[in-house]
Protein backbone atom coordinates (compact mmCIF):
# COMPACT_ATOMS: atom_id res chain seq x y z
CA UNK A 1 0.00 0.00 0.00
CA UNK A 2 2.92 2.61 0.69
CA UNK A 3 4.58 1.53 -2.46
CA UNK A 4 1.45 2.37 -4.31
CA UNK A 5 1.02 5.71 -2.67
CA UNK A 6 4.78 6.25 -3.10
CA UNK A 7 4.74 5.61 -7.30
CA UNK A 8 1.37 7.99 -7.45
CA UNK A 9 2.99 10.92 -5.26
CA UNK A 10 5.60 10.64 -7.63
CA UNK A 11 3.97 9.78 -11.09
CA UNK A 12 1.63 13.66 -9.97
CA UNK A 13 4.32 15.71 -8.51
CA UNK A 14 4.76 17.42 -12.13
CA UNK A 15 1.25 18.44 -12.15
CA UNK A 16 1.20 19.46 -8.72
CA UNK A 17 4.19 21.48 -8.97
CA UNK A 18 2.02 23.49 -12.01
CA UNK A 19 -0.61 24.85 -9.78
CA UNK A 20 -1.27 27.81 -8.44
CA UNK A 21 0.04 27.98 -4.59
CA UNK A 22 -1.44 30.04 -1.90
CA UNK A 23 0.16 31.12 1.22
CA UNK A 24 -1.82 33.22 4.01
CA UNK A 25 -1.74 33.61 7.52
CA UNK A 26 -3.97 32.81 9.82
CA UNK A 27 -4.89 34.70 13.53
CA UNK A 28 -2.68 32.72 15.74
CA UNK A 29 0.39 33.72 12.80
CA UNK A 30 0.68 30.42 11.67
CA UNK A 31 1.71 30.49 8.13
CA UNK A 32 0.19 28.14 5.48
CA UNK A 33 0.32 27.00 2.15
CA UNK A 34 -2.03 25.10 0.18
CA UNK A 35 -3.25 24.67 -3.24
CA UNK A 36 -6.95 26.51 -2.74
CA UNK A 37 -6.92 29.94 -1.25
CA UNK A 38 -9.09 30.47 2.24
CA UNK A 39 -12.25 31.39 2.18
CA UNK A 40 -12.98 34.75 3.53
CA UNK A 41 -9.17 35.97 3.72
CA UNK A 42 -6.28 37.62 1.84
CA UNK A 43 -3.88 35.37 0.30
CA UNK A 44 -1.09 35.83 -2.07
CA UNK A 45 0.22 33.85 -4.66
CA UNK A 46 3.38 32.04 -4.38
CA UNK A 47 5.42 31.99 -8.19
CA UNK A 48 7.33 28.43 -8.08
CA UNK A 49 10.25 28.22 -10.36
CA UNK A 50 9.78 26.01 -13.01
CA UNK A 51 10.91 22.70 -12.59
CA UNK A 52 12.74 22.16 -16.17
CA UNK A 53 15.89 23.79 -16.09
CA UNK A 54 15.96 26.79 -18.95
CA UNK A 55 18.28 26.10 -20.90
CA UNK A 56 20.62 28.57 -22.53
CA UNK A 57 20.38 30.15 -26.35
CA UNK A 58 22.61 28.84 -28.47
CA UNK A 59 24.01 31.72 -30.65
CA UNK A 60 25.82 30.54 -34.11
CA UNK A 61 29.80 30.84 -33.14
CA UNK A 62 29.24 30.44 -29.55
CA UNK A 63 31.42 28.03 -29.50
CA UNK A 64 30.04 25.47 -27.13
CA UNK A 65 30.70 22.78 -29.74
CA UNK A 66 34.15 23.80 -29.66
CA UNK A 67 34.54 23.61 -26.21
CA UNK A 68 33.12 20.02 -26.22
CA UNK A 69 35.03 18.76 -29.18
CA UNK A 70 38.11 20.31 -27.17
CA UNK A 71 37.42 18.31 -24.22
CA UNK A 72 36.56 14.96 -26.47
CA UNK A 73 39.66 15.66 -28.17
CA UNK A 74 41.66 15.64 -24.86
CA UNK A 75 39.97 12.74 -23.71
CA UNK A 76 40.56 10.96 -26.49
CA UNK A 77 44.27 12.05 -26.50
CA UNK A 78 44.65 10.71 -22.44
CA UNK A 79 43.07 7.31 -23.40
CA UNK A 80 45.32 7.18 -26.54
CA UNK A 81 48.62 8.07 -23.67
CA UNK A 82 47.34 5.49 -21.32
CA UNK A 83 46.97 3.03 -24.13
CA UNK A 84 50.51 3.59 -25.00
CA UNK A 85 51.64 3.37 -21.74
CA UNK A 86 49.76 0.16 -21.06
CA UNK A 87 50.98 -1.60 -23.97
CA UNK A 88 54.87 -0.83 -23.15
CA UNK A 89 54.32 -1.99 -19.63
CA UNK A 90 52.94 -5.26 -21.35
CA UNK A 91 56.12 -5.26 -23.52
CA UNK A 92 58.50 -4.97 -20.73
CA UNK A 93 56.47 -7.51 -18.39
CA UNK A 94 56.97 -10.16 -21.34
CA UNK A 95 60.21 -9.23 -21.33
CA UNK A 96 61.21 -10.06 -18.06
CA UNK A 97 59.02 -13.15 -17.55
CA UNK A 98 60.95 -14.19 -20.84
CA UNK A 99 64.15 -13.62 -18.98
CA UNK A 100 63.19 -14.95 -15.57
CA UNK A 101 62.41 -18.19 -17.41
CA UNK A 102 64.94 -19.13 -19.76
CA UNK A 103 67.68 -17.55 -17.43
CA UNK A 104 68.87 -19.46 -14.13
CA UNK A 105 71.35 -17.48 -12.72
CA UNK A 106 69.76 -14.08 -12.66
CA UNK A 107 71.28 -11.49 -10.38
CA UNK A 108 69.41 -8.24 -8.47
CA UNK A 109 71.25 -5.35 -7.37
CA UNK A 110 70.56 -4.77 -3.78
CA UNK A 111 72.12 -1.78 -2.13
CA UNK A 112 74.14 -1.27 -4.72
CA UNK A 113 75.48 -5.28 -4.32
CA UNK A 114 74.55 -7.83 -6.63
CA UNK A 115 72.91 -11.08 -5.34
CA UNK A 116 72.04 -13.83 -7.01
CA UNK A 117 68.17 -15.11 -6.91
CA UNK A 118 67.58 -18.64 -5.99
CA UNK A 119 65.33 -20.96 -7.29
CA UNK A 120 62.44 -20.11 -4.82
CA UNK A 121 63.36 -16.34 -5.72
CA UNK A 122 62.81 -16.95 -9.21
CA UNK A 123 59.62 -18.99 -9.69
CA UNK A 124 58.33 -16.66 -7.27
CA UNK A 125 59.01 -13.57 -9.72
CA UNK A 126 57.83 -15.65 -12.61
CA UNK A 127 54.40 -16.35 -10.89
CA UNK A 128 54.05 -12.45 -10.41
CA UNK A 129 55.21 -11.71 -13.92
CA UNK A 130 52.71 -14.02 -14.98
CA UNK A 131 50.03 -12.60 -12.91
CA UNK A 132 50.47 -8.53 -13.57
CA UNK A 133 50.79 -10.02 -17.37
CA UNK A 134 47.21 -12.15 -17.15
CA UNK A 135 45.46 -8.79 -15.29
CA UNK A 136 47.25 -5.89 -17.43
CA UNK A 137 47.70 -7.51 -20.51
CA UNK A 138 45.29 -8.91 -23.34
Amino acid sequence: MRMLLLTLLIGLSPWCTAAQIYKWVDAQGVTHFDAQPPPGQSSTTVHMPSSAPAKPAAMPGSGVLGDQKAIDDKVKKQVDDQQAQLKAFCEQARTNLAQLQNNPRLREDVGGELRRLDDAQRQERIVEAQKQIRENCQ
